[in-house]
């Protein structure tokens, strides 16, 4: 063969892998970017909600407690409090909670129905294959049990730890992002944000104080109070934004104004509700 027909052939090949290489990347991309299926709360202004999760759920002022208190500061205000219950065991996983027993509300003083239930579970959980085929499992029987007693399920995506915790290396938040939005797609659940707008907070504010100096992992009350604001954005479709709480006067107007308006830069993206 001549040398320049050589050059040819050699042309023509390296055309071919730079093509093939090119589809390969879109399709390894279309299989590891995911959005959500649900893009908005189940339920319209839901009036009765169930939260599940152990203490990064219940830790300085509590999740459930900032959200209805944000709902009920809104204009108009969303009067929620008599319906928002909270069962937290410390340390547990999802599947240590006897869902069966939960979302009957003779059991836990209420008369009708949960319309959503937020599963929390753990932050160890997409850390291992074994933990995340576990609460895939567990997602899927707990969904069956709250669809049985007319409910909807929803996934509250914890925040990844920081240092100095050990696991702040560990690529918490990829690993819980593709669990979260696998697992939730699959059912069909709502997946609230949290984890995500704490990873937004932080790129856009690294020196703000989420999560506790001491262990990296359970929330400061500007932590708290940005899951908050998200769990308002994505079961309300409502902004905190402008909204005066403000924990009776623990937080400063800065941090404040600043997690609000993450929580609904954060929501709004996600759900793709721009």
């Amino acid at each position: 063969m001549s040398p320049r027909c050589r050059a040819k052939v050699q042309g023509s090949i390296a055309a071919l892998g730079v093509a093939a290489l090119v589809l390969v990347s879109s399709a390894a991309l279309s299989q590891t970017v995911q959005t959500p299926v649900v893009k908005h709360s189940p339920v319209e202004t839901p009036k009765r909600v169930l939260f599940l999760g152990n203490s990064l759920v219940y830790y300085n002022g509590a999740l459930q407690t900032h959200t209805h208190r944000i709902a009920a500061a809104a204009t108009p205000p969303i009067q929620v409090r008599d319906g928002f219950k909270s069962v937290h065991i410390t340390g547990a996983y999802l599947h240590h909670y006897p869902i069966e027993f939960l979302v009957n509300p003779a059991n836990v003083g209420f008369k009708e129905p949960f319309e959503i239930v937020v599963l929390a579970g753990s932050i160890q959980e997409a850390m291992t294959d074994a933990a995340r085929a576990k609460y895939r499992q567990t997602v899927i029987a707990f969904d069956a049990v709250i669809k049985k007693h007319g409910g909807k399920t929803a996934l509250l995506w914890l925040p990844a730890v920081v240092k100095p915790n050990p696991l702040a290396d560990s690529d918490m938040f990829g690993k819980t992002q593709d669990m979260m939005l696998s697992v939730g797609n699959e059912v069909g659940a709502l997946i609230i944000p949290v984890g995500l707008a704490y990873h937004e907070a932080y790129r856009q504010r690294p020196g703000i104080k989420l999560q506790m100096g001491y262990d990296g992992s359970h929330p400061t009350v500007a932590g708290q109070y940005l899951a908050g604001a998200v769990v308002y954005g994505s079961l309300y479709g409502k902004s905190a934004v402008g909204n005066p709480y403000d924990y009776f006067g623990a937080l400063d107007k800065d941090t404040k104004d600043f997690v609000q308006r993450v929580a609904d830069e954060t929501v709004r993206k996600f759900f793709g509700r721009d």
